[in-house]
């Protein structure tokens, strides 16, 4: 049997295997994997009838269902490149994905669709729109427009000519200076994820895996790519209430589940039916450390099933894990790295640390990413040569070897154990979300309701962090319209960005020794003005 290679083979591979075997489950119906490859290959034929070109970019802009699926497979079997949108996305978040990376083909419903005419005027590189359902949006002129049934109807055509070094999707993580920035990934950094992931979660084909993580963040992908090398099955889930949650995993007998803390402890909330714990293997951390509570009540509720305490970051996938054997030992691990990768804590002078020593912890091995999509400075921030001498480094080796610099202080026990410490930088961690607070501040400037504004995060029993701002009137008005601020937004954030509270302000903000608003001041007064928040 061959081995899966491109990120498109883990479906055909696991075709060839067991063909009649279920493969994705959504809204009742389920493929099995001769259906779902089949799809991907028509999918593929049609958008090189479009003409894709080799490495061009797909977008997809769905909340999770077959066609979400069949486009970020079937885009990479026809040479190209997927780029996810998560679906909470605002249109004009939408628009500036679209234009970073010149998406060519978008993948999107007529509802979508409609709410993204306006903006796709400003996307030239935009060329055909390919909706789930027949309808004609008013879309800008000049923009193709052709329904799913049709363009899957498209002769079959071998993909472009592709090796496992080739890009195959762009994944957008919030930046530290507002804008986000396009994780580029290449087939062998998914195929190794899958892999590994799977190894070390003992996935097989009997498993069936929920995906409650949005498609378009590294962590939910993954139920795809690890269910699809081992044969396993996967059921889409698109929840409005935690209680979903466990009504999907009854009724799916779901063996195996990956969400972030603020789901957990919304579902420790909840009784659990009693059949869930006669089908979960395991449950998955991951986007942030599980309070101890939480990880105590959810192993009241499945007694049955391992925890995995999980940390990774989008650059490269998934960096480490702690074995269930070891959640008792010390629960506030994030344990060691993964199969097939090796992770180091450096200092600044880039020499290991010591023992319980504080530094970097850094990436190195087969799932480092390729940068970020057209972003010389910022890739050269987290993506560096790794100096001779170091791990694997030995002094006779000519060329330079990448590896990923997270910007996370963490420390390595005696045993090798890793404890995360805190992050360098003000990214703000919320709801399993990067946000960066001058995204918010960005935004909060575009409403013209504030003057000036800063944008922090505080410690939050369940969403990890929450975001809060201090801001000054707009010139020429005495107070914050508050209510008019929180409705702008709402309109313009998406949901996991929106403050938890607006604090109003009086006359200029206080500057930094380089002339900007002192962040890390303000947050500190903030908490000191609010102790127990």
């Amino acid at each position: 049997m061959p081995e899966s290679t491109l990120l498109h083979e883990l479906v055909s591979v696991a075709a060839t295997r067991s063909p009649t075997a279920a493969a994705l489950t959504y809204g009742g119906t389920t493929w099995s994997y001769e259906m779902l490859a089949g799809a991907i290959g028509g999918f593929a034929g049609g958008v090189l009838s479009l003409g894709l070109g080799r490495g061009e970019r797909v977008g997809i802009y769905l909340e999770k269902r077959f066609e979400t699926v069949v486009a970020s497979f079937g885009a990479p079997a026809a040479g190209g490149v997927f780029v996810p949108l998560n679906p909470l996305l605002k249109p004009e978040q939408v628009a500036f994905i679209l234009q970073d990376c010149d998406v060519r083909v978008l993948v999107t419903s007529p509802e979508r669709a409609a709410l993204l005419a306006p903006v796709l005027a400003e996307c030239p590189a935009l060329r055909h729109v390919v909706l789930t359902e027949a309808a004609a949006p008013a879309l800008p002129l000049g923009l193709g427009c052709t329904a799913w049934a049709d363009l899957l109807q498209a002769p079959a055509a071998p993909g472009h000519r592709q090796i496992d070094d080739d890009m195959v999707a762009i994944l957008y993580t919030s930046g530290s200076t507002g804008r986000p920035k396009g994780v580029m990934l290449s087939h062998r950094n998914m195929v190794a994820g899958a892999k590994s992931v799977a190894s070390y979660l003992e996935n097989r084909a009997s498993d069936t895996l929920l995906a409650a993580l949005p498609l378009s963040f590294d962590a939910g992908f993954s139920q795809l790519t690890t269910a699809f090398h081992t044969g396993a099955r996967v059921v889409l889930l698109n929840y409005l209430l935690p209680r979903d949650v466990l009504k999907a995993m009854e009724r799916e007998r779901v063996t195996g589940l990956t969400a972030v803390p603020p789901l957990y402890i919304q579902l420790t909330q909840l009784e659990w039916p009693a059949a869930i714990d006669q089908h979960l293997r395991y449950f998955a951390n991951t986007g942030g450390r599980m309070p101890r509570e939480t990880l105590d009540k959810l192993r009241q509720r499945a007694p049955s099933a391992q925890p995995f305490l999980m940390y990774g970051l989008t650059e490269a996938f998934r960096s480490t894990y702690l074995p269930p054997a070891e959640v008792d030992r010390r629960p506030d691990s994030i344990g060691k790295a993964i199969p097939n990768a090796e992770i180091l804590v450096l200092r600044e002078d880039g020499t290991p640390c010591d023992p319980d020593e504080p530094g970097e912890l850094v990436h190195r091995g087969a799932l480092v990413g390729l940068g970020y999509w057209n972003d010389a400075e910022k890739t050269a921030e987290r993506y560096k040569p790794l100096p001779a001498g170091i791990a694997g480094r030995q002094h006779g080796l000519q060329l330079p070897e990448y590896a990923v610099f997270s910007g996370d202080t963490v420390r390595r026990d005696a045993e090798g154990f890793l404890y995360f410490v805190g992050r360098r930088d003000e990214m703000i961690k919320t709801s399993g979300y990067r946000v960066s607070p001058t995204e918010v501040e960005e935004i909060l400037y575009a409403t013209q309701l504030v003057g000036e504004c800063v944008a922090f995060g505080i410690d939050h029993d369940t969403l990890g962090q929450a975001i809060q701002v201090i801001a000054t009137p707009p010139a020429g008005a005495e107070a914050l319209d508050l209510a008019a601020l929180a409705a702008a937004c709402r309109q313009h954030m998406p949901a996991y960005m929106v403050p938890a509270g607006i604090e109003p302000a009086t006359g200029p903000l206080p500057r930094n020794p380089n002339g900007k608003i002192d962040r890390k001041l303000l947050a500190t007064g903030w908490l000191e003005r609010h102790p127990g928040h």
